[in-house]
């Protein structure tokens, strides 16, 4: 018996592609399906969680991309779900972050090579020791080769997902110690998920805002910058 429809995706196997885009936002999610797929069908609209799948207009691939929503619980349940009951082979993560490197500015792309938490997600699996999610190294060289190609500004290394937006005590300076260049809120559950379910994740994040220097983006600097991201993600698969 087929496990799709899922609780939260509504689509039916064989409608997403092997490959998935997804951002926090759903609504990014349909800006990327208007300017980067051609003939995209909508798949989702389950608690307003937007996917489509179309053309690649850069590789000519059929493509897959959805929102995934905010923190380790919900692209926990996403990406999942997308491993597990729709085939699908690797996700992409597109997002902003927030910058503790000072050599890391506004409209910067980071390529999280390994993402450091403070969530407990990873408790479920049980393991002797700390395990260390990280991205795929295929499509992390590729996405360092695209960034080169279009000559856009990017670092690689750690990040840290982290479980709290608010927070009384972020200790960011503890976490600059040990090399983390940005903070984000999902990319650990992602990696591990994909590691458990033997697939290919990476995520590409914008600097949004500097944690230390206190430079932000604005309206149109996120239109023009977040953008870049995309160009990155869409050029590889």
């Amino acid at each position: 018996m087929s496990k799709t429809p899922t609780p939260h995706i509504e689509a039916q196997l064989g409608d997403i592609a092997k490959s998935v885009i997804m951002a926090g936002d759903p609504l990014r999610a349909k800006f990327m399906a208007e300017n980067y797929l051609d003939n995209p069908v909508q798949f989702n609209r389950v608690r307003g969680m937007l996917g489509f799948t179309g053309i690649n207009r850069k590789t000519g691939q059929t493509i897959s991309v959805m929102g995934h929503g905010m923190g380790i619980p919900s692209i926990g349940i996403y990406s999942y779900e997308l491993f597990n009951f729709y085939d699908v082979e690797r996700i992409i993560r597109v997002g902003s972050a927030g910058s503790i490197n000072n050599d890391l500015h506004v409209g910067d792309i980071v390529l999280a090579m390994g993402a450091s938490t403070n969530s407990n997600y990873g408790a479920q699996y049980e393991l002797p020791g700390t395990f260390a999610p990280i991205a795929d190294f295929g499509l992390l060289r590729s996405a360092a080769d695209a960034c080169e190609r279009f000559d856009y500004r990017y670092k690689v290394g750690n990040v840290l997902s982290s479980d709290s937006f608010y927070t009384e005590n972020a200790h960011n300076d503890r976490w600059m110690k040990m090399g983390v260049m940005a903070i984000e809120m999902e990319a650990s559950a992602l990696y591990m998920n994909a590691a458990r379910a033997g697939r290919q994740a990476l995520t590409i994040l914008t600097i949004s805002d500097h944690l230390l220097t206190g430079e932000a983006t604005n309206a149109e600097e996120r239109q023009t910058t977040f953008t870049h991201m995309m160009d990155v993600a869409f050029s590889i698969v």
